[in-house]
């Protein structure tokens, strides 16, 4: 006999008060019967020593300890912080006291499977609105959550860990080009191409050959439009800083669109060659570059810069720029006593800028642009594999797709 497995659609379904339909083989239990969410212990820096033990906050690992209190792998739940944010791990551990441990009270319960199916219930909305934030463990056990059998929880859990196993390679992946890519620049912006003389400049070392310019004497800024964004087509993309993440790329099938003028379309159209900076916030300093012909405008907190006709700049250069240590230890020296105000055109035309020939710029940028397609495509396919991690979860973890078992001759 050998076995056979497949996935079916279910077809057979009971009606739950709080869960809606779920497969009428599959139990209901309610969560505090089945488990408990256990308080974890402080454990302040200061108190740790160097161990092979993860240290667990409510976001995750957030150091190592000589010590664990927990036996792994386990579960831990956000208590304050990332209020109901769930995490896996895989060795003993010690979750401090901003989170949850989930203990386990019965035995027909595939950890794994738990850890998938806290994830869905997405305990984060039962947060309490208190002076300080936090989940209350009543709460989640009161809940109710549909039971599989054991082998089909197992099966779940198989599945999904195999997509996040390949998540996480891809991840790896990502880490190790954007490593190559930081050194490969910090490389080609203090030592070029070819070159075998260096001077010291008020930004650095860096080719004799080169100049050092300010971005005010090769260009102009233009503040972005005050506009509403809205989500119905109006034929115009409205960008934002939100919509900027924070490697500079921009998902524009989630940027939103506004109402404006003819005229104002004119003057505030995005143009292929466009550096945007982010003048204001958290973000301050961040910048993108648009690759693509778009018809969009940008918002009120962007800055474009606008390069000379004679300026013997490339763009791109200018962006590359922005990601180096060169670029961010002048923001953050100008943000020292602008935290509030953020940047604006006075402090970005101060910003100092290595200026090779256009020729060579181009080099670098060719060199630089090659990892950057690497990692276009590695994102690419992490954002493929969590839309595929998504849909299996709501699938698999509803029964509206079943996992057959059972044998043939």
């Amino acid at each position: 006999m050998t076995a056979k497995s497949g996935f079916y659609a279910e077809t057979n379904f009971k009606e739950v008060s709080e869960l809606g339909k779920i497969p009428a083989e599959w139990e209901v239990v309610q969560i505090g019967d089945v488990l408990s969410l256990e308080y974890g212990s402080g454990l302040p820096d200061r108190e740790r020593t160097h161990g092979p033990y993860p240290v667990v906050g409510s976001n995750g690992i957030i150091g190592y300890h000589s010590k664990a209190i927990v036996k792994g792998p386990g579960i831990v739940v956000g208590r304050k912080g990332s209020i109901g944010a769930v995490s896996w791990i895989d060795s003993d551990f010690w979750p401090i006291d901003t989170t949850f441990y989930v203990k386990i009270e019965t035995s027909n319960i595939f950890l794994k499977w738990l850890f998938y199916e806290l994830v869905y219930l997405n305990l984060g909305r039962f947060r309490l609105a208190d002076v300080v934030p936090g989940l209350k463990r009543e709460l989640v056990h009161s809940l109710k959550m549909p039971l599989p059998p054991f082998s089909e929880q197992q099966k779940i859990a198989e599945i999904l860990s195999t997509v996040d196993e390949a998540i996480q390679k891809t991840d790896e992946v990502i880490a190790t080009s954007e490593r190559l890519k930081k050194g490969l620049m910090q490389e080609l912006l203090t030592k070029g191409i070819g070159h075998k003389e260096f001077k010291d400049t008020e930004i650095g070392g860096i080719p004799k050959e080169w100049g050092v310019v300010k971005l005010g004497e090769i260009g102009t800024f233009q503040y972005g439009i005050t506009a509403s964004a809205k989500e119905e087509d109006t034929g115009v993309k409205f960008l934002r800083i939100t919509d900027i993440r924070d490697n500079g790329t921009i998902n524009w099938s989630e940027v939103p669109f506004c109402e404006i003028s003819i005229s104002e379309l004119s003057k505030y159209m995005l143009k292929v060659g466009d550096v945007l900076f982010a003048r204001i916030g958290a973000t301050t300093g961040k910048t993108c570059y648009i690759n693509r012909e778009i018809r969009g405008v940008f918002g009120s907190y962007l800055i474009r810069f606008l390069p000379d006709v004679n300026s013997q700049i490339d763009t791109k250069f200018i962006h590359l720029f922005t990601q180096s240590e060169m670029y961010w230890l002048q923001v953050n020296r100008m943000k020292g006593g602008q935290l509030k105000k953020g940047l604006n055109t006075q402090l970005l035309k101060e910003i100092k800028i290595p200026l090779p020939p256009l020729e060579e710029q181009r080099k670098i940028i060719q060199v630089l642009s090659t990892v950057d397609k690497k990692l276009e495509i590695e994102r690419n396919e992490k954002a493929k594999l969590e839309r595929i991690r998504k849909g299996l979860i709501d699938l698999l973890l509803t029964g509206k797709i079943r996992i057959r078992f059972g044998e043939i001759s």
